[in-house]
């Protein structure tokens, strides 16, 4: 999946891959929720909330069970085809956090192979209504 229109020319992607820029760095440093009149039409009634950053951009999704899933993407690509790569802990934490969700459990999911999905490099995050069983605490 592309981030920017397949059928712009190599000059064309430079271009607005430099917009991209651009815009990130109109962006304020922390996540700051995005109004929903300001949401791309895609997303109304998909997802409950929406921050962005000059770095990043998360989404909060309604799943099973009452559980909410954070996805947290990057602002910035290369090519145009892809969101950069390589959140670390530490910045997924931040973003968590600046969400408003710094109290909160959460848990990332690795799947079995067969049920792996990678069509953008996003994380999520499954929040969590109170610490897990397995839960590691500082005592």
């Amino acid at each position: 999946m592309s981030i920017l229109p397949s059928h712009l020319s190599r000059a064309e992607r430079r271009v607005a891959i430099r917009n991209l820029a651009r815009d990130n760095a109109a962006q304020p440093s922390i996540m700051t929720e995005v109004p929903v009149d300001q949401w791309p039409a895609a997303m109304v009634g998909i997802v409950i909330r929406f921050w962005r950053s000059q770095r990043f951009l998360a989404q909060l999704h309604p799943e099973r069970g009452g559980i909410l899933r954070l996805s947290v993407n990057r602002t910035t690509t290369k090519t145009g085809e892809r969101w950069e790569d390589g959140i670390t802990w530490d910045e997924l934490q931040a973003v968590k956090a600046e969400c408003g969700f710094a109290d909160t459990w959460a848990v990332e999911a690795y799947p079995p192979t067969d049920n792996v999905v990678d069509v953008a490099n996003m994380r999520h995050l499954w929040l969590l209504p109170k610490a897990p069983a397995f839960a590691w605490k500082q005592s």
